[in-house]
């Protein structure tokens, strides 16, 4: 974002997902993308016939943007497709944002969609040839977050049973969420004996496979007032791109979090300490831990003793991933929107029994690629700006 960023010039006014888990090979990417943005304008009181910015992405159409204009019938949409991976949901919230102020549109929608379980990730998400890693036989991405764990462990101690932890956490909260795929109590012993994917994860450490999809609706201060919902505000934001396969990154154990993260606080105005709930990407165990360390919740290294003793689980000390995260909740492929969505909730106080008590503050943290593209949002509640 710019450096004379402001909050403030937009707000966040709706948020919903589509369908989730296995819907069914009868509906598409873009269905499930379609049926996310109408319900997150419901949820405001706004209708598709208001919107006029469209930004989305998702690895099932060459040209997201294009499709979701025709789709909705928005011929005349300010448009933006640009995709960074998983992280791609806060740029766009972020570009939203700045496209408002600017003038540009009126009523953004940020919006993914994905049908990777029922069509299999393997027709939805071709991986690209490098001829650095593929004559290798990597099991990516898995392969490479297991590179990352591995070094973790060798550098600072960490355990298989402390990896474990971020995997049982997530499924505390999303036994608290309704809509959570997964339903069932989950042990570390569990974690740990569940079948081997690339040592040291486990299934239990690795992301769900879902289908889904998830809409965000920004708009002017001005039109959100007399909207049904309580107005979100973006407060800061940062990104930081550190390479695009794992072979070249630059350091297995050190991310792009700390650069987006250090953007995004300053533009807030805010540290660690102010954030009252956090989303973290977490495709596999390994991320949690890397992220609470980049950003600066614990030092490097500390990350696998953090998440101990119920930390990050319900009643701990630091809420994290409170819907469940990609490891219990959802996780079609692309999964920050819905660390977008959880976020937008908590400020509004609409988690039920999950629901953080007086959250103000709330940090949502993409990853996209593998390690690869990190965005890091803070967004407010209406006393914070």
């Amino acid at each position: 974002m710019n450096a004379d960023f402001r909050p403030g010039r937009a707000v966040v006014a709706g948020a919903a997902e589509s369908d989730l888990g296995a819907v069914g090979e009868a509906y598409s990417a873009m269905d499930l993308m379609a049926q996310a943005v109408y319900r997150a304008l419901d949820d405001c009181g706004l209708s598709a016939r208001d919107v006029d910015g469209l930004f989305c992405a998702t690895t099932q159409s060459r040209l997201a943007g294009l499709a979701l204009a025709e789709y909705l019938n928005l011929p005349e949409a300010y448009i933006d497709s640009t995709s960074t991976g998983g992280s791609s949901f806060m740029g766009h919230l972020a570009r939203a944002e700045a496209a408002i102020a600017a003038g540009l549109c009126e009523v953004a929608v940020v919006a993914y969609g994905s049908t990777q379980r029922s069509l299999g990730r393997k027709n939805t998400s071709r991986p690209e040839w490098n001829p650095y890693e593929s004559p290798f036989k990597p099991f990516l991405p898995a392969t490479a977050y297991a590179m990352a764990a591995a070094r973790h462990m060798h550098e600072f101690g960490t355990t298989r049973e402390q990896l474990a932890e971020v995997a049982v956490a997530a499924r505390q909260w999303a036994l608290l969420n309704p809509a959570a795929w997964e339903r069932e109590p989950l042990t570390v012993d569990e974690v740990l004996s569940s079948r081997m994917v690339s040592y040291p994860l486990t299934i239990r450490d690795c992301c769900l496979v879902s289908d889904g999809g998830g809409a965000v609706v920004l708009t002017t201060p001005a039109r959100a007032r007399g909207l049904r919902t309580a107005p979100v505000y973006l407060l800061g934001s940062g990104h930081c791109t550190t390479h695009l396969t794992i072979s070249n990154m630059p350091d297995l154990v050190n991310t792009g979090a700390r650069v987006s993260g250090s953007i995004a606080y300053a533009q807030a105005g805010l540290t660690s300490s102010d954030i009252d709930v956090v989303g973290l990407y977490d495709a596999f165990t390994i991320n949690t831990i890397l992220f609470l360390e980049d950003l600066g919740f614990c030092a490097k290294g500390e990350g696998g003793a953090f998440v101990g003793n119920g930390r990050i689980a319900p009643g701990g000390r630091l809420p994290v991933n409170t819907n469940g995260g990609g490891l219990s909740y959802c996780h079609p492929g692309m999964y920050g929107i819905f660390l977008l969505i959880e976020a937008i909730r908590q400020l509004r106080g609409d988690c039920g029994e999950r629901q953080v008590q007086g959250a103000e503050v709330a940090l949502a943290h993409g990853n996209g690629g593998v390690l690869s593209s990190q965005y890091t949002v803070i967004l407010g509640g209406p006393s914070t700006v």
